[in-house]
């Protein structure tokens, strides 16, 4: 993986995003070491709630791209924007619920993503549906996402909220929602629904302290079953994003 842009956007706030981003950078960062590239830069963009700019292994460089009128700051997008362009390597980009349509419609209006595949970047949007009651909505935002853009879309299913299935049981990725831009999807990773009190608890306490899942590695705060359903969880995660048509 080489000169590859990445913006995780969606509309609905606690979907999941920040987690997201830290998985994806996570997952990248490694791909980068292995194949000795360009260190991962990532952005946070989330005005009010900058958590993942908190995750300092990571170093996130916060760029809160609107004005307290809740437009878009043109001189600091185009700087977000310059900093990407500046040198190859890969970037993620946390974007928050509060900024998704001024950002949305900024890239759309500056024509940013073409800007950015005629940089030689690959670009790529990851888009999250929840399940249970956030299904709809989430995805709406699928929707509306697929259809402003003509990037290739990456489907986050986040089962933490229920199963991704309508109340007649039929999944998301089986409806005529999905179908209709399931073309422009080139992976899709499982958000699983998994024990909460142990695999649950374990990634909150993690989250929590902002820490990567090699920081836990080489932590003496949890133990070694946390440890391992921490490494199952990513395992599972990572081999998910190595099957993604990148």
């Amino acid at each position: 993986m080489q000169n590859t842009v990445h913006f995780i956007l969606q509309g609905k706030g606690g979907i999941g995003k920040t987690l997201v981003s830290t998985i994806l950078a996570q997952w990248i960062a490694s791909k980068d070491v292995a194949e000795g590239q360009q260190p991962l830069r990532c952005y946070d963009t989330d005005q009010e709630n900058a958590t993942f700019s908190r995750y300092k292994a990571m170093e996130v460089k916060h760029v809160p791209v609107m004005t307290d009128s809740r437009n878009i700051d043109p001189k600091r997008f185009d700087a977000l924007m310059i900093d990407i362009l500046e040198q190859d390597g890969n970037c993620v980009i946390d974007n928050g619920a509060n900024t998704f349509s001024p950002l949305m419609g900024y890239l759309i209006e500056n024509d940013c993503f073409a800007l950015l595949q005629e940089s030689g970047r690959k670009v790529y949007i990851h888009t999250i549906v929840g399940g249970g009651d956030t299904l709809h909505d989430t995805a709406m935002g699928f929707v509306s996402t697929a259809k402003a853009t003509t990037v290739p879309l990456v489907l986050w299913e986040n089962e933490h909220f229920g199963l991704l299935q309508s109340a007649s049981g039929k999944q998301f990725t089986e409806s005529q929602t999905y179908a209709d831009n399931a073309a422009r999807v080139r992976g899709r990773v499982v958000l699983s629904a998994r024990n909460a009190d142990t695999f649950g608890a374990d990634i909150k306490k993690m989250n929590t302290a902002r820490l990567t899942a090699n920081e836990v590695k080489e932590s003496d705060k949890f133990n070694v079953m946390e440890k391992q359903r921490i490494k199952v969880v990513f395992r599972d995660l990572f081999e998910q994003l190595d099957k993604v048509q990148w």
